[in-house]
Formats: C-alpha cells, structure tokens, sequence
C-alpha cells in the first residue's frame, strides 16, 4: 500500500507558501496514500522557541490541516512529540549517519551561518528527519526542492541499513510537485517567500485579512515588459504571481496567460488578489473555529495513538536487528 508522510513546522505564522507547497497537496494524497500529516514540534526546538509560542504554533498548523481539508478520519494527524519512537528511532539514525554526510547539509549552513553558537541539534536533525519518515515505512514523501537533500538522505540511511541489518525499511521516494512548490517573495523572486523578511508586503500570511492581501499584491514586483507570460527564467517575478494563480484557482498556467494576454498587469494583479481571498476566507473561517477546540486536541489525541501503533512496531524492528535486546 502507497503511504506518505509530512509536516509543517511550528517555527512562525503560516504564509501562503506553506498552502501552496504542502497543504493543498495534502488534500489531494489522502484520497490516493494512507496518509500520515505530522507537527514536527521537536525539529522547532532545534533553535530556541519561545514554550507559549511552540505550543500556541503548533495547535495553529494542526488547526490550518484540519481547515484546508485534511480529513482526520482519512488522515493520521498528530504531534511528532507525542510518539515517542521518533525520538527513538531518530537515535537510531544517529549511529548509521556520518559526520560528514551531516556537513555537507545545506539547510544546516543556511541556519548556522552568522551565529555565534548553534544546538548539535541543529546539525544532527536530519537523522530525526530519516527517522520521521521511515517509523512510518512511507513509500513517498512530499518536499520542496529545498528539502530534496534530506530525503536523499534518507534513502542512504534506509539502504545502509537494510544492507547491514536486513530488510528493515522501505526507501522512499521524493514527490516534488512542479507547480507551486516553492513559492518566493512578492518583493524578490529570487528568495523564498517567508516572514523573516522586513518588507511585510513580500509574503501573504494565511490569516491576512482581504484589504491586507489585496495591498499586497498591488505592491507585488512584476517587470517592464507589462505581458502575463509564464517565463521562470527571463520574468521570474511574474512566473511567480502565475505559479500562486494557478494553485489557489486550479487552472493551468497556459488557460490563465490566455485570459490576460494583452491586459498588462493591473488586472491581473487584481484578479489574482480575489482568488487567494476566495480560497482562504472558508479556510479562516474553520480555523478560527477549531483552533480553541476540544474536537482539535481529540483529532491529534487520536492521531498520535495510530501512528504510534505502527511506529512502535517499525522501531522494535530496528531495535532487533541491530543487537538490541526487546521485551
């Protein structure tokens, strides 16, 4: 059977990149993978967080699940800390990842670069990362270009170890949508849209309110050439603002060019402000629903306990073809 894992980070407000890459996908997979949507609230703490704010994040992203579509029934949705073999298993890794396989990690030298003192934990998460993904023998895992290195990573792991221990886990492929994956700054299009940026009209928060997101937009760079035409390379800024059309309306590229050939960017712009409204205003609605529930902490309650039921199992497996005595 097909089965997919994945997560969001509580590390700060959602913005609309995190729909684009991950959320609407989820949608989709559940109806096609058993499907298991994770928290990775222990991968937060690999910088220092604030306790209120983590916890507070983190029933924001199970909340945002639940509200774009993620359906519960279908779905496992869970915090990563409340299985205990992710920790287990991510030790596990630990010992089968080399030290230099871990410095050759971008995100980490993205991360660590102009601080004075960073967590070992920061360095070795990328074993936590395998293990997340393999408790659940996940055949696929949906990631941005960005994360790409960790599931080759992954997949390493997993082949050395079955090849030291016996078949133990399944190598998971990366799924990496072509559209909307990665979406960048209204302001820059060379940088990935996210709230670190000074300018707090570069990204759109999911919890933007219709006058902020149409403001936004409106300030969006585009170019000289005033044509809507899909060209990563020579109109990077435009691409963009297509990629966010096409994911938040569900047309294609090609139908959505068609319609504002010749128009210049004004309308578009305009247009392209109302589809993200129209798709995010029911999303809100749900969330500012849940977010406070009991319904919500009884979704991740339930979840935790059918993922560590497969979880334990894939660790106990682990355990006992390394040497480790089980009982």
């Amino acid at each position: 059977m097909k089965r997919v894992l994945s997560g969001i980070k509580p590390s700060g407000d959602l913005n609309i990149g995190g729909y684009s890459g991950a959320l609407q996908q989820y949608i989709k997979m559940q109806e096609e993978y058993e499907s298991f949507f994770f928290i990775p609230d222990l991968h937060a703490i690999t910088v220092p967080q604030d306790p209120k704010e983590l916890r507070h994040r983190s029933k924001e992203i199970a909340a945002f699940y639940i509200a774009a579509g993620v359906n519960p029934k279908k779905s496992a949705v869970f915090l990563q800390s409340q299985v205990a073999a992710h920790a287990e298993l991510g030790w596990l890794m630990e010992t089968q990842v080399h030290f230099g396989e871990l410095s050759r990690m971008t995100q980490f030298k993205d991360k660590s670069e102009g601080k004075d003192s960073v967590s070992s934990a920061l360095f070795t998460y990328p074993a936590l990362m395998a293990a997340d993904i393999l408790l659940y023998q996940a055949t696929h895992v949906p990631v941005g270009e960005d994360q790409k290195q960790h599931v080759e990573l992954t997949r390493d792991l997993a082949t050395r170890f079955n090849n030291r221990f016996g078949e133990t886990f399944v190598v998971p492929e990366p799924i990496i949508e072509e559209t909307g994956c990665r979406i960048m700054s209204l302001d820059d299009p060379t940088k990935k849209m996210s709230k670190s940026n000074p300018n707090k009209s570069s990204y759109i928060l999911m919890l933007d309110d219709a006058a902020t997101i149409r403001k936004k937009f409106s300030r969006a760079v585009t170019d000289s050439e005033m044509s809507v035409r899909y060209d990563p390379e020579n109109k990077p800024a435009v691409s963009n603002l297509l990629e966010v059309y096409s994911v938040f309306s569900g047309e294609e590229i090609p139908v959505i060019e068609k319609r504002y050939e010749g128009q210049g960017y004004g309308g578009f712009k305009k247009e392209l402000a109302e589809v993200v409204i129209a798709k995010l205003e029911p999303i809100q609605k749900t969330f500012h629903e849940i977010i406070d529930s009991e319904e919500l902490l009884t979704i991740l309650k339930d979840g935790a306990e059918r993922a560590a039921a497969i979880a334990d199992e894939t660790v106990r497996k682990a355990k006992t073809a390394m040497g480790i005595l089980t009982f």
